[in-house]
């Protein structure tokens, strides 16, 4: 018997995916997956706004507290991680539900999508060749390889990053763009909301995560190395709040940039969602939200 579709419930931050994800499991007899890339954090809890045990219901969660705050995030690993995920739940007769607003991360789940190796020796020297040349000498070598990406680029290190793919693979870094193409039967359950009441619930979330402690927290995280950590330490809310441990900041300061940010945040979030024509969207305030969804899932 094949194994069903994979679940994803996707859209902006604060839209509420987490609690329509767990309220599916609880329909279809799944699981949940964490395609939120930031919590994939330990004690990334409060400005993640990561559910409790209790808030799970229950539901077993996967990907969830994998990596400390000085571990770099990885989409690479991710996607090996939660198809390992998916496959462990399907074999064992479950449904296997994708939750989260990190994009690249939900594509790489679900998609036809390589990530091609890396070589330090091989980056060191194209950045050596870099400084010698400069960036239109490696612009136009990346042009007589692959004129797609010598289009599209035009910062330093992502000139090098193409040029070191092609050099290890012989394929231009073009041929590695994804594909709306999915890896495994999939559907994807977008939550279609209403902008300016979003605005005002993503305000008054970071309003109840500074009550909740996110100050602490972040202190806590920063004696854990936050500041070391490329991923953790650029998360919304706790580069703000850093700033409020250096004294450089003060709370409501870190909490208006915190919300400021997160509204952007959201707003990237929905062009990027809405420019999948495979997403199913469903109004977030639908009395009969969970019904629905469990209906086009099932």
């Amino acid at each position: 018997m094949d194994a069903p579709p994979v679940i994803a419930v996707v859209g902006p931050t604060g839209s509420g995916k987490s609690d329509l994800a767990v309220n599916l499991a609880l329909a279809l007899d799944g699981e949940v997956i964490n395609a939120d890339a930031m919590q994939f954090y330990r004690g990334m809890d409060i400005g993640t706004a990561k559910m409790t045990v209790a808030e799970r219901r229950g539901v077993p969660h996967h990907l969830l507290d994998i990596l400390d705050v000085t571990q770099e995030a990885s989409v690479s690993d991710f996607q090996q991680q939660a198809r390992d995920a998916i496959a462990d739940i399907h074999g064992r007769g479950k449904r296997a539900i994708l939750a989260g607003g990190s994009g690249l991360y939900v594509r790489a789940a679900l998609d036809v999508l390589e990530f091609p190796g890396t070589d330090p020796l091989l980056r060191r020297r194209l950045e050596a060749e870099l400084a010698d040349q400069g960036t239109a000498a490696m612009l136009a070598r990346l042009r007589a390889v692959d004129p797609v990406s010598a289009e599209r680029l035009s910062d330093d290190r992502r000139i090098i990053r193409a040029l070191e793919v092609h050099e290890l693979t012989g394929r231009p870094f073009s041929s590695f763009m994804p594909r709306r193409e999915y890896y495994q039967p999939a559907i994807q359950v977008g939550l279609s909301v209403d902008r300016e009441v979003l605005r005002e619930r993503l305000a008054a979330r970071v309003h109840r995560m500074v009550e909740a402690g996110m100050l602490a927290e972040v202190r806590r995280l920063d004696a854990q190395g936050l500041r070391s950590g490329k991923t953790a330490s650029r998360a919304l809310g706790y580069a703000q709040f850093l700033r409020v441990v250096d004294g450089l900041s003060t709370v409501s300061d870190a909490a208006e940039e915190t919300i400021v940010a997160t509204r952007q945040f959201a707003r990237r979030q929905l062009t990027w969602f809405r420019a999948d024509p495979r997403i199913s969207w469903l109004d977030w305030q639908d009395p009969d939200l969970n019904s629905k969804a469990s209906e086009l899932c099932r």
